[in-house]
């Protein structure tokens, strides 16, 4: 959708001054000696949370979300994906959601540059650091989630080294400076593509089908097994960039115990805020399904492409697990609350985020029509490389250890969809 036919939000959003937040004096007499218990003792509403790639489809609702939960926000995005209205859509939602509520709006901020570039990003961490009488770096930013990766299965197999370079190099940098300023709670965005072919194999995908350290634990038969930490059959780039960067982050986790780090596996995000203001927009060419059902609907396509109708299905076409994105979004506020709080078991935790639940492409096709009253052209298509036929999340350890469960349906977000296309004046 071309950025001139979006409807601009009227409240101004700071934008790319890390001067713009108000940061702690420096000539504080306080006695910094008991700082990290103090720190823990900060309410939410005085803590600051960075999210990368915070523009983006998912990190554009969790960005949201934290508001809603009196986080301040500061957002690094470099726009390669999103468009910067977006922003102003974000706050717009946030002020009318705490106004009707009576409560205190938190700050937003984007930071419109590459979370790779160090130099600027050490700059604005800068402004956030908290003055230590030991030299132990402290920061008003409470916590990290990490959105901006590379995502697309196709590309990354014309091109891995772009994938390689920015999800798992750009990481490590990412890791090593956050560290640096002392800021090491970080939430991971991780993939349901790092079980690979065990998502066909007639197990259940429970997180300790892929761990980075040796594990024991009981089967879905009652049987306990030990495993031992690697992957089995990732069928892409993408998804070992995934899994690489957990591996990383396990070990980071295992080195030095201050860290604590969740990695979230999302199974397929559909759907957009209610209002119909936020969507699944991005500048390149979609990839996902119902971005794609919303280009045949909107005419920018002939036709829906379903890759592969014949997979071992009870229809013939994918099978997939597909949770409403603001459900997705709010488990990442309970995920960032358990780390802070110190409730995970380990400092280093994978979690499912799925409904556990699947759903064929046919049905989500038949959803869509059914909601939006518009038929959908569709034509069979080969499999695509990199694709496997099933994939859906067990969900026990998210609903047991994060307290999280989803709440909305495939209906749900179908109608969501087509708020969307309404708001944004391509519904016709």
């Amino acid at each position: 959708m071309n950025s001139r036919r979006r409807s601009e939000a009227s409240t101004p959003v700071e934008s790319d001054s890390p001067r713009s937040v108000d940061t702690p004096a420096t000539e504080s007499s306080f006695l910094f000696d008991n700082l990290d218990v103090l720190l823990q003792r900060l309410p939410v509403e005085s803590q600051y949370i960075l999210v990368t790639g915070g523009l983006g489809f998912i990190g554009s609702h969790t960005t949201l979300e934290l508001l809603k939960a009196n986080y301040n926000v500061i957002v690094i995005d470099n726009l390669s994906n999103a468009f910067e209205d977006v922003l102003n859509r974000i706050n717009s939602l946030a002020i009318e959601f705490h106004e009707k509520n009576g409560t205190t709006m938190p700050s937003l901020c984007l930071h419109a540059h590459d979370y790779r570039d160090t130099s600027t990003l050490r700059t604005l961490l800068e402004d956030y650091r908290l003055p230590s009488r030991w030299g132990v770096p402290k920061s008003r930013i409470a916590g990290v989630i990490h959105f901006a990766a590379y995502k697309a299965v196709e590309e990354s197999i014309r091109n891995p080294l772009k994938y390689y370079s920015n999800n798992v190099s750009g990481m490590v940098d990412f890791a090593t400076t956050l560290g640096d300023f002392g800021i090491k709670t970080f939430i991971f965005s991780s993939s349901a593509t790092i079980y690979g072919t065990l998502a066909t194999s007639g197990l259940p995908l429970k997180e300790e089908l892929c761990v980075h350290k040796e594990e024991a634990y009981t089967d879905h038969t009652g049987v306990s097994r030990t495993l031992q930490p690697g992957c089995t059959g990732i069928t892409n780039p993408y998804g070992r960039t995934k899994w690489i960067c957990e591996t990383i982050l396990a070990d980071l986790a295992a080195s030095d115990p201050e860290w604590t780090i969740v990695a979230l596996r999302y199974f397929n995000p559909v759907g957009c805020d209610s209002s119909g203001l936020l969507g699944e927009d991005p500048r390149q060419a979609p990839t996902n399904l119902l971005p794609v059902v919303v280009k045949v609907m909107t005419g920018q396509y002939e036709e829906l492409q379903m890759f592969g109708t014949d997979w071992n299905t009870e229809d013939g076409t994918a099978v997939r697990d597909f949770i409403h994105v603001t459900d997705l979004a709010r488990g990442h506020i309970v995920a960032l609350s358990s780390a802070n709080d110190g409730k995970l078991k380990e400092n280093f935790r994978t979690f499912n985020l799925g409904t556990g639940c699947g759903h064929s492409v046919l049905e989500v096709v038949n959803a869509m029509e059914a909601v939006s009253s518009k038929p959908i052209p569709r034509r069979a298509a080969e499999r695509r490389e990199g694709d496997v036929g099933a994939c859906v999340a067990v969900v026990d350890r998210s609903q047991q250890e994060l307290e999280w469960k989803t709440e909305k349906s495939l209906k749900d977000a179908c109608q969501d969809i087509c708020n969307f296309l309404d708001v944004s004046g391509l519904s016709s």
